[in-house]
């Protein structure tokens, strides 16, 4: 599994909607120029998140984007699983048509490494990652 530029650039815009003052709206354009992603690339990946209910879009010259969740409500494998797809290391491990599924010799492994990618994500908030960016100021960072 490899996270692509949809799933890196997502999570740095979501976390930088995360760190503004609750209710605050940002536009692309300003969300463009704090991440350096561009306003045309973050348009697109922003179309899968309004549809999941990650974010709320709203239009005129005050519009812009806001979380559509509270940051603790928001997981990173939600984010990874709209933008990026399925998480699983290699098909088989959700796909049960595999016909080498009952003598794969490497199965569990790719399922215990499933169940700890997804356990990993699963638990981690966009609250956490804030508080994570936060203590990166003072030195203290730990997720």
């Amino acid at each position: 599994m490899k996270i692509s530029t949809k799933g890196r650039y997502s999570l740095e815009a979501l976390l930088y909607l995360c760190l503004l003052p609750p209710g605050a709206v940002a536009s692309t354009h300003t969300i463009a120029e704090a991440t350096g992603i561009s306003e045309g690339y973050l348009e697109q990946l922003f179309i899968p998140l309004r549809k999941a209910g990650v974010l709320r879009g709203t239009r005129g010259s005050l519009g812009g984007y806001t979380l559509g969740k509270t940051p603790g409500r928001i997981t990173l494998s939600e984010v990874l699983l709209v933008v990026e797809g399925p998480l699983e290391p290699v098909f088989c491990v959700t796909d049960k048509s595999c016909k080498r599924r009952k003598n794969c010799q490497s199965l569990g492994i790719w399922e215990d490494l499933y169940r700890a990618i997804r356990k990993f994500t699963d638990n981690l908030s966009f609250a956490d990652l804030s508080r994570a960016y936060g203590a990166m100021e003072d030195g203290s960072y730990q997720i």
